[in-house]
C-alpha cells in the first residue's frame, strides 16, 4: 500500500464536501418533506456559527466550513494511514 498525498486527497474530500453541502441545501428547500423534517433540517444547518437560513452570505459562509472541515477531515486521515504503513 502507498502513502497518500495529502493534496490530492484534500481536494477530493473538498470536492465530495461541497457537492454533498449544495445537495442537503437544495433538500431543504424541496417541499414533499413534513413540517417537522424541514425544521429539523433548518435547525441542524443553523448549529454553524452564523448560519442563517436562505441568506447568500451564510451560504458562502457554510461553504466555507466545508471547505475548513473536509481539510481537517483530509489531514486527519491521511495521517492516520500514512502513520499505520508497516515500513520494512
Amino acid at each position: 500500500m502507498e502513502q497518500l498525498s495529502l493534496k490530492s486527497y484534500g481536494w477530493k474530500c473538498v470536492l465530495g464536501a461541497e457537492v454533498a453541502y449544495v445537495l442537503c441545501i437544495i433538500g431543504g428547500l424541496l417541499p414533499f418533506r413534513s413540517t417537522k423534517g424541514i425544521e429539523l433540517h433548518h435547525a441542524l444547518f443553523e448549529t454553524l456559527p452564523g448560519f442563517t437560513w436562505l441568506s447568500v452570505g451564510s451560504f458562502l459562509l457554510g461553504a466555507v466550513y466545508m471547505f475548513v472541515f473536509a481539510w481537517i477531515f483530509a489531514w486527519y486521515y491521511v495521517w492516520m494511514h500514512n502513520s499505520s504503513l508497516i515500513k520494512k
